[in-house]
């Protein structure tokens, strides 16, 4: 039987060589797998956010941006505690002081004068052996450090209420207008047109002569404008998927029309909108910085980035150092919050779901 499946073998492939003492039982054994190998898995694939998140993660510069907001939102937490010094307590004779960090900063700051250049220490000048302000102290003695942490906090609590706001007014306001299409979606769009066309700034001029200058103030006019840009992208994506097959089995089987919105559509968009949400937010910061250092903003004593900039800028030629921290925040707030965008906006990519 061994030399008759040689022969075949032979016959179907000549360039086979014929052993001179014949083939062996062994030769026509199963070749046995490794340990651990006997068995072929299969594997479940894997969802569309899970692999988002895979995408987002496999960036050094996203966990970098995701890692340096995290810090900036636990600073704006824990920041004002940490010197001991409130960020509203007022000490006239403790204004202008220098940066002193133990064993790094010692207080001592050049001052430009007519005589030319003067190297002052004002902690020794006022015998404050024991004390010590992290980034010095204002024109009116408060400890900058638990203002910058503070002012962080307004800013981040701004662009959290942006985000809502974009969340709840403009997806829905933009899902609905895509959605229903026709002559609804002619009539809200003619709105959005009317109303994106009016300077934010107007309105925010406008709002601070009726209502009192605060935060409030600000989160009012995001509400009246920055839902915009929201509403145009996710009624773009509603149009590119409400005839799609899924929708039309949904309508087959009798689901609802807000079933289909809410049910089918927003997760297949919910990607696109995380991405808009978090364009959105540095813009929102970006605006309440620009309104506060412009004198539209929060009043005069309170504490925003924007404010302690705009005081900042005053004093910068004498005292640099009451400008520079708060400079920094804001550009390292503003860094995590693009790097975080770009990240979603390539992680949520359709083009992208094959990437490692």
């Amino acid at each position: 039987m061994d030399q008759e499946l040689a022969v075949q073998a032979v016959h179907r492939n000549p360039s086979i060589a014929f052993p001179e003492d014949g083939f062996k039982e062994e030769d026509f054994q199963f070749v046995k797998r490794e340990e651990g190998l006997e068995t072929d898995h299969t594997y479940s694939g894997e969802s569309f956010f899970r692999a988002a998140v895979h995408r987002f993660f496999a960036r050094k510069a996203n966990i970098f941006g995701l890692v340096l907001l995290c810090l900036l939102v636990l600073m704006s937490i824990i920041g004002p505690h940490i010197s001991g010094y409130s960020y509203d307590e007022q000490d006239l004779e403790r204004e202008g002081l220098a940066p002193r960090i133990p064993g790094i900063l010692s207080g001592a700051e050049t001052l430009s004068g007519t005589r030319g250049d003067i190297e002052v220490n004002r902690y020794e000048e006022l015998g404050l052996d024991d004390v010590y302000y992290f980034f010095g102290t204002d024109s009116l003695g408060r400890d900058l450090f638990s203002r910058c942490f503070q002012g962080l906090r307004v800013s981040l609590l701004i662009a959290l209420a942006a985000g809502l706001i974009d969340l709840v007014i403009g997806m829905n306001y933009g899902m609905i207008s895509g959605f229903f299409g026709g002559r609804t979606d002619m009539l809200m769009q003619q709105f959005v047109d009317v109303a994106s066309s009016i300077p934010s700034l107007v309105i925010v001029t406008l709002l601070m002569l009726i209502l009192e200058p605060g935060i409030g103030a600000i989160i009012i006019a995001l509400m009246l404008t920055g839902w915009m840009e929201m509403s145009i992208v996710a009624r773009a994506q509603v149009l590119k998927l409400k005839e799609q097959e899924f929708v039309l089995a949904a309508r087959t089987l009798g689901a609802g029309q807000f079933f289909i919105l809410f049910r089918e559509i927003l997760p297949n968009i919910v990607g696109t909108l995380i991405t808009q949400i978090m364009v959105t937010i540095p813009n929102a910061i970006f605006l309440e910085t620009f309104l506060s250092f412009v004198g539209l903003g929060l009043p005069i004593g309170s504490c925003s980035l924007g404010r302690l900039i705009s005081d900042g800028f005053d004093n910068c030629l004498l005292h640099p150092y009451q400008l520079v921290p708060c400079m920094l925040l804001l550009i390292l707030l503003m860094i995590a919050c693009n790097l975080i965008a770009d990240g979603l906006k390539e992680a949520f990519d359709p083009g992208n779901r094959n990437a490692v």
